[in-house]
């Protein structure tokens, strides 16, 4: 059990106002569908701690901090073109539109959680704990403790406030972490 409660703990603290936690919110905003974000959320996050509790630290050591940084970077300024671009999911079936809000969460927190703090630290607590899997289950169940919340928030805050201020205050943030990765300037803002 103590794998599953230290991991639990550590990822939970350290999700708090980390860049996912940011993501969670634009995705809850853009699509206003917090059953198929939270689904997205769960299942990027399983596979992804799942694969860093095995291949982290190998992965790590192949990129180098440098490359890292530059993959980091370019994909939150990717991540904050992407932000500016207005839906056009509003205007198809509603299953494609529940398609498009999990499959937009799967892959943008797979990624965005690559290098991620909440990574690091899976690839360490799978160093320190033998079981691979109640480590895995408990940094996905910290990860969902923190982002659950604030997709449910992030959809109250799409009623009040307009999509487009949403977009453009999203893309700005996205676009500030990308320079401030490229130009490694932390502040302990970045979550890698």
């Amino acid at each position: 059990m103590e794998p599953l409660l230290v991991s639990t703990g550590i990822v939970a603290i350290a999700e708090i106002g980390d860049k996912t936690q940011l993501l969670a919110l634009i995705l809850a905003a853009r699509y206003r569908k917090p059953l198929p974000i939270g689904f997205g959320i769960l299942l990027a996050t399983l596979v992804n701690h799942g694969l860093a509790a095995w291949l982290g630290a190998l992965a790590a050591s192949w990129l180098g901090p440098d490359a890292l940084r530059w993959i980091l970077g370019l994909g939150f300024i990717a991540m904050a073109g992407w932000c500016l671009v207005a839906d056009r999911v509003e205007d198809g079936p509603k299953a494609t539109a529940k398609a498009g809000a999990f499959l937009a969460t799967l892959v943008a927190f797979f990624l965005v959680e690559i290098g991620d703090k909440t990574q690091i630290a899976t690839v360490a607590l799978a160093a320190r704990f033998d079981s691979l899997l109640l480590v895995t289950a408990g940094t996905t169940l910290g990860m969902m403790l923190v982002n659950v919340p604030a997709v449910l928030c992030g959809d109250g805050i799409a009623r009040l406030a307009p999509l487009e201020l949403i977009r453009i205050l999203a893309a700005a943030l996205f676009a500030l972490l990308g320079t401030m990765t490229l130009l490694r300037l932390d502040f302990g803002l970045l979550g890698a």
